[in-house]
Formats: structure tokens, sequence, C-alpha cells
């Protein structure tokens, strides 16, 4: 039979908040050896996610765009939009500045086969889980799998 994410999940997951101060998102993350935090907002709806990989990109700061001069005219080599973009996540102060907006998330319901492959395509390691009216419910991660997996084989 194939089990679903709410019986893998970790329900009432550790969440933060884009006002809250980086900083303070960063010793969660540390503390608790998390590699994630789903970010809601004030009715508990998920607005994004903050990973280890978001604050290493802070980390890593921002590379200035490529261009060249020609003729008096500035020629840009990369979009400098997407330069600005970097430059506020690498300066933000709060959490809101820095996660990764339009997370991928699941719902409760869902098979595991599912959250798999979500997880396989969008090469990331946690789903949040989310109710019909997008409020946070769990948090699902690889290791959640591989342990139901796991507990799957020794009961056959």
């Amino acid at each position: 039979m194939t089990k679903t994410v709410a019986e893998a999940m970790t329900a009432d997951p550790v969440v933060t908040y884009p006002d809250t101060p980086i900083e303070e998102a960063i010793q969660i993350l540390g503390e608790r050896k998390f590699s994630g935090l789903p970010v809601v907002n004030e009715r508990h709806q998920l607005v994004g996610v903050l990973s280890t990989q978001d604050i290493l990109e802070r980390q890593e700061g921002v590379r200035p765009p490529v261009f060249f001069w020609f003729m008096d005219a500035v020629i840009w080599l990369e979009n400098p939009h997407h330069y600005r973009q970097e430059l506020h996540k690498v300066l933000g102060a709060t959490v809101g500045d820095v996660m990764s907006r339009e997370p991928i998330s699941i719902r409760p319901e869902e098979s595991l086969t599912v959250a798999a492959h979500k997880m396989h395509q969008h090469k990331i390691r946690r789903l949040p889980v989310v109710n019909s009216e997008n409020r946070v419910v769990g948090i699902l991660t690889r290791g959640d799998i591989v342990r139901s997996i796991a507990r799957e084989s020794m009961t056959e």
C-alpha cells in the first residue's frame, strides 16, 4: 500500500517569518541542524523557504554584471536586473530578503512517490506540507522518505 505524506512528515514544524532577522534564522538552522525552514505569514500560510543554500549564496557575495563600453554606450552581457536581485539578497537583513520565493510544496494526502518525484525534479531537500488554505501543517524531508521506506521494508 502506498504511504501518504501525512504518514511520514514531521507535523507542526519549526517555521520562521519574513520579518525575522536573518541572524536569528541562521541560529535556528545551526542549533537545530536543519537544512531549511518554511517561511510563513501571520496567517501561517507558506510564502517562502529559507535554506542553507540561500545562506551560502548570501555569504558568497555578488558579482557585478559583465558589460563593455562601445562608442559611449554601455552594452550589458548580463541582465543588470538580476544583479540588483542578487545584491538585495546579499545585503538582506531579514528572512524575507534572503528566502527563496514561490516554494514547492505538497499536500498531506499526496503519496510519498509524488513527493520523492517533486524533490528529485526540483533538486530540493524538503517539502513544506500545506493544507487547502496553504497553511503549513508539516515538513517532509528526504530523510523522512528514506526512514518510511526502511520501516516498510522491515515489516515485510
